[in-house]
């Protein structure tokens, strides 16, 4: 590509014409394209969550416990495909930093409900915030339209894979592919 040809991302609404499989620019592989936009949105969220105990993963804590209202550990490790043992360990992380509580589940005296305190409620308001500027800072180049577009489509496409290929705890499948274990 030569340096007058302009940016991908500059080129409007039509974007790459398809071209034959051997000659095709990298930049028309939604893979590529996936991938790009993904690796600048952890970069960016991380810094986004940059002090919280668990990063990603205590945010997702902290906001289905918020949305969802009180959930037993099991059944937030579960729901966030976070094996039982680290949910544990982020659990002890998220209680010592004060912005989750863990209380006996009337329903069931052995089993622990988890909810997110005042101070965790204030830090998701913040941790929201500062994800909602990470994601118009990626998003700039489109307009409101075509973010709304976008995130619509996204989620589309998310939950079709989800529903194909649901979200699972990793060291599960992990044990499930060691033929050790079997």
């Amino acid at each position: 590509m030569s340096s007058s040809s302009p940016d991908i991302a500059t080129r409007g609404a039509g974007g790459l014409a398809p071209s034959a499989a051997s000659g095709a620019p990298v930049e028309a592989d939604l893979g590529w394209a996936l991938g790009v936009v993904f690796r600048q949105y952890a970069k960016a969220a991380a810094a986004a969550l940059d002090g919280l105990p668990g990063g990603p993963r205590g945010y997702q804590v902290l906001a289905t416990t918020n949305a969802e209202g009180p959930k037993r550990q099991l059944d937030l490790a579960a729901q966030l495909g976070v094996d039982r043992t680290v949910m544990t360990y982020l659990l002890d992380d998220l209680e010592k930093a004060g912005l989750v509580q863990r209380r006996p589940d009337p329903a069931d005296r052995r089993a622990r409900l988890i909810a997110p305190t005042d101070n965790g409620y204030e830090a998701l308001c913040d941790l929201e915030r500062r994800l909602r500027a990470t994601e118009d800072e990626i998003l700039g180049i489109l307009d409101e339209s075509e973010r709304a577009s976008f995130r619509v489509l996204l989620q589309r496409l998310a939950m079709k894979a989800n529903a194909v290929d649901p979200l699972h705890n990793a060291c599960v499948l992990a044990e499930a592919d060691d033929p050790a274990s079997t």
